[in-house]
């Protein structure tokens, strides 16, 4: 994938008229923008005006699923997703997910009541691109996944997000992203002294009742 500047499709709820505040929320690897819409009314975010934006992934090949061309934020080159990273794909993701936090900004929401969030493949962008930005976000939200391209995080990273909750969820059977890969990223980020929210729950690669109602806390807290 080229470098992104175009605008990604997305699918956009929101909680009131005159949203004040926003969640950009990237989805995982061959899902699409759908995939967490049914979770929103269950976050509880009364008195709360939101948008929810959930963008499209570009659909592009990926090495490990035989070449299939799928919605992927970026190629996936082996099972051990570190050994080997698709560092320019993750970068043109970066761009894009820097054209929805502007478009954001043009519409009136400012990035400091903008959480960016994402499952899986869509929480390694979620860190990567939170990391680097320049504007300081309300809150950063991962789910099942990693911070990718971690040896180059603490040189890359950006000071304006040096002090934004980071929300860190991961299935205890993970058998996708492994639990040992999600708790050394998690280790790397507190090491760099960021404030991260440790949450692990009895589930596979998935979602569960117990962590919505802990990510409906989080969204109350830091969207204020």
């Amino acid at each position: 994938m080229t470098a992104q500047t175009d605008l990604l499709d997305c699918i956009e709820l929101e909680t009131a008229p005159n949203p004040t505040h926003a969640v950009i929320w990237l989805h995982g690897l061959g899902a699409d923008g759908n995939d967490f819409v049914p979770i929103v009314p269950e976050l509880r975010l009364d008195g709360l005006a939101v948008r929810f934006v959930f963008p499209n992934a570009p659909v592009q090949p990926v090495t490990i699923n035989g070449g299939m061309a799928m919605r992927s934020w970026y190629d996936i080159l082996v099972t051990d997703l570190v050994r080997r990273e698709d560092a320019a794909g993750i970068r043109a993701s970066e761009a894009a997910v820097r054209t929805l936090i502007a478009r954001e900004n043009e519409r009136g929401i400012p990035a400091s009541k903008i959480v960016l969030a994402g499952f899986s493949q869509g929480c390694a962008m979620t860190l990567h691109t939170g990391l680097r930005l320049d504007q300081q976000l309300a809150g950063m939200m991962g789910l099942s996944g990693y911070l990718p391209l971690l040896d180059s995080a603490a040189a890359e990273r950006h000071p304006a997000n040096a002090a934004t909750p980071i929300f860190l969820a991961h299935g205890l059977y993970d058998p996708v992203v492994a639990p040992e890969r999600a708790d050394a990223s998690r280790a790397h980020l507190q090491a760099l002294g960021y404030d991260v929210r440790w949450h692990t729950y009895p589930m596979p690669h998935s979602v569960c009742l117990e962590e919505v109602a802990d990510i409906g806390a989080f969204l109350r807290e830091v969207l204020r």
